[in-house]
């Protein structure tokens, strides 16, 4: 059995981190110590304590341990597998991020990857991201490094421009849900139990949370000329509204029916493969009101319930039985146990742009599918979407593009051409500066 060392860079997430360390006791193929950093070092200590309590539930504590860095050095040195998931800075910071901007009438679903909120979230992940790069060189530098944090293409990026040698990927979920709902059209249209996702090969191109479907197989056929039939019948769109104002009421913020998903198909030839919050985000005819983000059937997520799960999460006291691991629909360990020559994974994920997306720049992070093995990631060349998506996706790299080099050089002038040139600015230069000038100073990184 190998034996590997793991250090979680936000290893005091009552998210990601848990639910990795749940996953980790599903598998028998390596021994694992888990070192927890956090630059909150309280948090990391109680979820050593949840750790071990996981492992000893879970039948694993001879294979599984754990224990908290102080410093980043130490929780790096010798790792084999780097894992950050992380928020950068305060949770009370996002109000700024998604409030200021509302209050000018641009909205935001999300706000964590695009637009405004997620031009200035970049400004505060991004030098963490610089830094743990160069301490990945210093200390572990053939780790290979799963990133989780949103802006996922950003982040990712960051970490190569930092240290241009490190073997690093994106790790998003977002395409899993619309394999499933791919799943579950299919299972209507032909009368059959609903297949697991995973039997659904899709083709998968663009950005992270701007994704594409280009081909959908399911037992060799190809599902997108179902789905093409599918969305040129008006009721396949029907007004969506009260199923939104019922999911605004029972809080049940990350629902969608995948309209938008599908709309693109409709309009322009190729399906969304990400979430209908995430997607929306990127171009400017959905977000334009309440009344029209509703008519799809998805809601936007308020920064009142993001105050209240942080306050939960940080709260939260774990019984026995919800410690007790079951299989999850996440790929971080079944990652890890590909890079580490356990199995090989065909799956989505975020990496530099070595030919695999050919509308994209060489280099530039891009989404699509790859096999992972023993210490290797070979990307999948994706099918090229329809002609206008390729354009759509195009104008959110080069915002990227400019984003990354504005923070890399601490360039004021040229982070607020990305914030001008973002899909979601309806604002005139002058309103957009002022609210660029005041997202700057409240939405700046502070903990």
């Amino acid at each position: 059995m190998q034996k590997v060392k793991v250090c979680i860079i936000g290893g005091g997430s009552r998210l990601w981190a848990i639910q990795f360390l749940k996953d980790l006791t599903l598998q028998d193929k390596v021994e694992a110590h888990v070192v927890l950093y956090d630059i909150d070092e309280g948090a990391a200590l109680n979820n050593e304590k949840v750790a071990n309590e996981i492992f000893r539930v879970n039948g694993k504590e001879k294979q599984l341990s754990v224990s908290v860095a102080k410093v980043l050095s130490e929780g790096l040195k010798g790792a084999d597998f780097v894992i950050i998931a992380i928020e950068p800075g305060l949770t009370e910071i996002r109000q700024f991020d998604l409030e200021e901007p509302e209050k000018l009438g641009i909205l935001q679903s999300v706000g964590d990857t695009t637009g405004p909120g997620g031009l200035m979230r970049a400004r505060r992940a991004l030098p963490l991201f610089f830094d743990f790069a160069r301490n990945i060189e210093k200390h572990c530098p053939d780790a290979w490094v799963i990133n989780y944090t949103n802006p996922m293409t950003l982040c990712t990026a960051a970490l190569y421009k930092a240290f241009p040698g490190i073997k690093a990927l994106g790790c998003c979920h977002e395409v899993f849900h619309t394999e499933t709902f791919i799943a579950e059209f299919i299972a209507q249209r032909r009368g059959i139990a609903v297949p697991d996702r995973r039997e659904i090969d899709i083709d998968v191109s663009g950005l992270n949370h701007f994704t594409f479907v280009t081909k959908a197989l399911y037992k060799g056929e190809d599902i997108i000329p179902l789905l093409k039939e599918h969305v040129s019948h008006p009721e396949t769109f029907p007004d969506l509204t009260e199923k939104a104002r019922k999911r605004v009421s029972e809080g049940k913020w990350f629902e969608s029916d995948h309209l938008v998903a599908l709309s693109f198909l409709r309009d322009f030839g190729t399906l969304g493969a990400a979430g209908d919050r995430h997607l929306a985000e990127f171009v400017p005819f959905f977000l334009t009101s309440d009344e029209n983000v509703w008519r799809y059937g998805f809601v936007r997520t308020p920064y009142s319930y993001r105050k209240a799960e942080a306050i939960r999460k940080r709260n939260k006291v774990y019984t026995a039985d919800e410690l007790v691991a079951k299989p999850s629909d996440e790929e971080g360990v079944d990652i890890l146990l590909s890079l580490a020559g356990e199995r090989t994974l065909k799956t989505n994920v975020n990496i530099p742009n070595r030919g695999q997306v050919r509308y994209l720049s060489t280099g530039h992070i891009v989404e699509s599918n790859g096999y992972i093995s023993d210490n290797s990631i070979v990307p999948i060349i994706s099918t090229d979407p329809a002609p206008a998506i390729q354009g759509l996706v195009r104008r959110v790299e080069n915002v990227q593009d400019i984003a990354l080099e504005a923070i890399w050089n601490d360039d004021r002038e040229l982070l607020f051409q990305a914030f001008l040139l973002d899909p979601l600015m309806s604002l005139d230069v002058d309103r957009a500066k002022e609210l660029f000038d005041r997202m700057y100073a409240e939405c700046a990184l502070r903990y």
